[in-house]
C-alpha cells in the first residue's frame, strides 16, 4: 500500500478520537447514512427472535442497535479497537451480544450463523472471493446473507487530513462470486449510494 494512505484500522480509530459516532448522529446525518442501506435493508434481515446473527463491520453499532434485540445471539466484528469500544458503550449490556475486534478475513471461528449482513464494509476488503466464500462457509443451511455494496468506484476515500485506499465493488462481480460460492440470490435492489443483494445458502 502506498505511504499516502492511512490503513483502515488507524483511520477508524482516528474517527472515534475525532468524535465521530454514527449512533449519535443528528437526524439529517442518519438519513444520509441510510442512503447506503436504510429501513428496507434492516427489514430484509427478517428476524423471528431465534437466530444467531453476525454483522461484518459492526462499527459503533449504527445498524446493530436496530438488530441486536431481535435475535437470540448477536455477533459484531470490526477491525478497529476504538470503534468496538464505542459499540460496547452504545449497545445494551446483554450476554446475548458479542463484539469481536479482528479482521474478518483472518477471524477463525467454529460458530455458524442464521443471518449474516454487512453494509459499507466490503469496499475495505481486497479479496472479495475469500470474504464471500468464508461467509458461505459459516452460514447455516438456508441461512441468509444481506450485503450492501458502495456504488463508488473511486478507489479511495479522501477525508481531507488523510486518505484511505478502497477496493471498489462491482455488482456483476459480486453476484458472480455469490453464485460461484453456492448462494442463491433472492433479491436485488439499489439505494442512492449502494447496491443491495439478498442471498440464501
Amino acid at each position: 500500500m502506498s505511504n499516502k494512505y492511512t490503513d483502515v484500522k488507524s483511520h477508524y480509530d482516528k474517527l472515534i478520537e475525532e468524535g465521530n459516532d454514527p449512533v449519535h448522529d443528528s437526524e439529517p446525518l442518519k438519513l444520509y447514512m441510510d442512503k447506503w442501506d436504510g429501513p428496507q435493508f434492516v427489514e430484509d434481515i427478517q428476524l423471528s427472535g431465534n437466530e444467531r446473527v453476525l454483522e461484518i463491520g459492526v462499527g459503533t453499532g449504527r445498524l446493530a442497535i436496530k438488530v441486536c434485540n431481535k435475535c437470540s445471539q448477536f455477533y459484531g466484528i470490526d477491525i478497529s479497537p476504538k470503534t468496538v469500544e464505542s459499540a460496547r458503550r452504545n449497545l445494551p449490556d446483554d450476554s446475548r451480544i458479542h463484539l469481536i475486534c479482528e479482521d474478518y478475513i483472518d477471524w477463525r471461528t467454529n460458530l455458524s450463523f442464521d443471518v449474516i449482513y454487512s453494509s459499507l464494509t466490503f469496499l475495505h476488503i481486497k479479496d472479495k472471493r475469500q470474504a464471500i466464500y468464508k461467509t458461505y462457509s459459516i452460514l447455516e443451511k438456508k441461512g441468509k446473507f444481506i450485503l450492501s455494496i458502495d456504488k463508488s468506484q473511486d478507489g479511495e476515500i479522501d477525508y481531507g487530513t488523510r486518505k484511505v485506499k478502497t477496493y471498489p465493488d462491482n455488482i456483476k462481480t459480486i453476484k458472480r462470486l455469490l453464485k460461484e460460492s453456492g448462494f442463491v440470490i433472492t433479491k436485488q435492489y439499489s439505494t442512492e449510494f449502494a447496491d443491495i443483494v439478498v442471498s440464501v445458502k
